[in-house]
């Protein structure tokens, strides 16, 4: 409710939501996928393998399914293993190289992704479990300047 009008604030729904699975079991993280009512699980990982059980491409492709939640791998999307750490460190370089990246070798990728929320709710996965410290932030930065209609949420 807006304190100077009386007139309550629109609610403004979000289309695409990022999540890490840093942390969490595979239970949790489709546990908060429905609870979000995501209905598409866009893999932003280069390479989609882990070392932690369950989070491999097939296997979280067999549990997303159980729940009814689709899953996409999109390697494009995934940030440069020589990128990483110093994304993870905070070094503004890394995001500025991470968004030279999204525009000249993930355009494509990016604008599919787009598409796909307009029409549906996603999740972008990567390991990061903090949203600000992982490449999805760039992603969901970039859409939202280019697409406002678009909203986000962190869960």
């Amino acid at each position: 409710m807006d304190s100077i009008t009386g007139v309550a604030a629109p609610i403004r729904s979000s289309n695409i939501f990022s999540i890490g699975y840093e942390q969490r079991s595979v239970d949790d993280l489709v546990a908060a996928l429905q609870d979000h009512q995501v209905s598409v699980l866009v893999d932003v990982r280069m390479n989609p393998t882990s070392r932690k059980k369950g989070f491999s491409k097939t296997a979280l492709t067999n549990a997303l399914a159980e729940a009814g939640i689709e899953y996409r791998h999109e390697r494009d999307l995934g940030n440069p293993k020589e990128n990483r750490d110093p994304f993870r460190r905070g070094l503004i370089s890394a995001r500025e190289r991470y968004l030279r990246h999204l525009r000249d070798g993930a355009s494509e990728a990016f604008n599919d992704l787009i598409q796909l929320a307009r029409s549906t709710r996603i999740a972008l996965l990567c390991y990061e479990r903090d949203h600000h410290q992982c490449h999805r932030s760039c992603i969901i930065e970039t859409a939202q300047e280019e697409h406002p209609g678009l909203g986000f949420l962190a869960i």
